[in-house]
């Protein structure tokens, strides 16, 4: 009883945090969802580095990712469950402190398969940062500077992903691919230490509500088999394989079950019962579509950058950084203009104009200057707060308060898997259309041979003849199937720009004390 008169006092204000303290604490639990997001992307440009190192094909490599939002996946819709058992302060500060120990693992390892289980716990430890550090500053602040709370925590989760490309390729070019997760020990032992320090006074009364073993047991088998699924299929040529086949039927089955079970449970590890409000759903959805296509974008970018049009790592990621560059300019505005306007219409115009940018860059060719390409990339940036910001404000809005921090893990869980579908089907289909574009290219060599004539009248041997024609058919290929995967994502934006049409006008905007405290 005394915890619970202890946990009413703090809220009340007698012991809140202010002035400097304040904005310490909000910096703290930004800079933790700053590298929870940032190793989602990270990886991305050091993967060819990572592969080579550890004697494993590029396509092998790409479970550095996707090992990380697996781990993620499972923990993220969690966050709700943890956070009531064991107090979102604590269950916050051991993540933290247990993504520093993952990270020093990762770096350290000499295997590809000690990389993966270490990249796992990572994505374990840092599932519960990204909800819990939206929910924690929605509770420190107070109403009037809530806003500020909110434009600061989504300023974080827009340029992580940017900062990622770069940072992660200017360590693989001038230090070694180790230090793409070393560098995450500083930051996550100051956050755990500052976190503790300055925010136990907001610990709260525990629900001891039992485990939902048969729930959990259920989320880890259908993300798990999910997930492998996506990772595996490329290679095994998806369903002519009976692993395939047979990773599908368990995330299918172990999907039914979750849903069925956690729908009728009395204390669910993952409470679903959030989508019954609409406006939470729609938000999802749209959240979830444009994600994907914002997570397809943005691996197929640099990937396209680095191996066929000559860009080292550093260089893939400077010139993907400039759709962070002009995001950061305008989240604080948009953080402002969202609590003023239809949040609706400036979702739907972000999303459509995401969606033209990426029609536009469907038209690229293989003399593309850096410019050419980050031009359109900076125009993609202005856009992004639009979408990542008021999606947010409006999902949370449209649930009751004590359903935050559940709501927060589903939303954040939800956009992790649709980033992880968008990396297996944007890859997959990518390489397809390359051999198909390859295959229709050598047709259209075969038949005219001029050439192959002109290139043999220079004097040139048969045999580097057949290198430069092939090279040329090889660049063509896959500028073609770069443009027509944007193409595909272009549309894909436009969709989920008109999802967000199916949320009720808000009523109300988020209550900044929300997720506990009152």
């Amino acid at each position: 009883m005394s915890e619970a008169t202890s946990a009413t006092k703090r809220a009340n204000g007698d012991e809140q945090l202010s002035g400097g303290m304040l904005w310490l604490a909000a910096i703290v639990l930004a800079a933790a969802n700053f590298i929870a997001v940032l190793n989602l992307t990270i990886a991305n440009v050091s993967v060819p580095n990572i592969a080579g190192s550890l004697g494993a094909t590029t396509s092998q490599g790409t479970w550095v990712i996707t090992s990380y939002a697996v781990g993620e996946a499972i923990t993220v819709p969690l966050t709700g469950w943890l956070a009531a058992r064991f107090g979102a302060v604590r269950v916050f500060v051991w993540s933290m402190a247990m993504f520093g120990v993952f990270s020093v693992v990762g770096g350290l390892s000499n295997s590809l398969g000690l990389l993966v289980v270490a990249r796992i716990f990572q994505g374990f430890s840092g599932g519960p940062l990204m909800p819990l550090s939206q929910t924690l500053l929605m509770r420190i602040f107070p109403k009037e500077k809530a806003a500020a709370a909110i434009g600061l925590w989504s300023m974080t989760t827009l340029i992580a992903p940017v900062v990622g490309p770069i940072l992660g390729g200017y360590l693989c070019d001038e230090y070694s691919w180790s230090w793409v997760f070393y560098i995450n020990l500083p930051i996550a032992v100051a956050c755990a230490f500052f976190s503790w320090q300055l925010l136990k006074r907001y610990t709260e009364p525990l629900s001891r509500n039992p485990i939902d073993l048969v729930g959990l047991g259920l989320l880890v088998i259908w993300v798990a088999s999910l997930q492998l699924m996506l990772d595996e299929g490329k290679d095994l040529d998806w369903f002519s394989s009976n692993k395939i086949i047979a990773l599908a039927i368990i995330a299918a089955v172990g999907f039914i079950a979750f849903i069925i079970w956690e729908l009728y449970e009395e204390h669910p590890a993952v409470d679903l019962k959030v989508f019954r409000h609409r406006g939470f759903t729609a938000c999802v959805l749209t959240i979830s579509f444009a994600f994907a296509a914002f997570f397809g974008v943005n691996v197929l970018t640099p990937l396209w950058l680095q191996s066929f049009m000559g860009y080292t790592a550093t260089q893939a990621g400077l010139a993907t950084a400039w759709s962070g560059a002009s995001a950061i300019f305008l989240a604080p505005l948009v953080a402002q203009a969202s609590s003023k306007f239809d949040p609706r219409k400036l979702v739907f115009g972000g999303v459509i104009l995401m969606g033209i940018v990426t029609l536009w860059r469907s038209v690229a060719t293989t003399d593309m200057s850096f410019w050419d390409v980050s031009i359109p990339l900076m125009v993609f940036g202005l856009a992004i707060p639009f979408f990542f910001i008021p999606t947010t404000g409006l999902a949370l809005a449209s649930v009751e308060e004590s359903e935050m921090d559940s709501a927060a893990g589903l939303m954040n869980f939800l956009r992790t898997l649709s980033g992880a579908f968008a990396i297996s089907l944007v890859t997959t289909i990518w390489s397809n259309k390359i051999t198909a574009n390859h295959a229709e290219l050598v047709g259209l060599a075969d038949s005219d041979q001029s050439i192959r004539t002109m290139l043999g009248s220079s004097g040139a041997e048969p045999d580097a003849v057949n290198q430069v024609i092939d090279y040329l058919i090889t660049s063509q290929s896959v500028m073609l199937a770069t443009n027509q995967m944007m193409w595909g994502i272009g549309i894909a934006f436009i969709f989920a720009a008109t999802v967000i049409w199916l949320a009720p006008k808000p009523t109300r905007v988020v209550d900044p004390s929300a997720g506990g405290g009152h």
